[in-house]
């Protein structure tokens, strides 16, 4: 899948989390902590099991040396890594 496409995808993915929830999401910039986006943990899982079944891979359970991502930056370098 194109960079640009992972990366439009996971942004459409937080904004309808946060629609569907009725949080204000945070612009999302490379930069943009994760706990600062306006999401919580529930947003998260559910954007992580959305991404799973649009991408067919979960980063966080296929490998024991994971870095978890701290910004909305490495959340999407994450999910681009995977899919190389």
């Amino acid at each position: 899948m194109a960079t640009m496409n992972i990366r439009r995808e996971i942004i459409a993915q937080f904004i309808q989390v946060a629609e569907e929830q009725g949080l204000q999401l945070e612009t999302l910039t490379d930069n943009l902590p994760l706990l600062d986006s306006g999401l919580d943990s529930l947003c998260f899982a559910m954007i992580v099991a959305r991404l799973e079944i649009q991408f067919g891979t979960d980063p966080f359970s296929t490998s024991e040396d994971i870095i978890f991502p701290v910004t909305f930056g490495e959340f999407v370098h994450l999910y681009r890594d995977a899919a190389t």
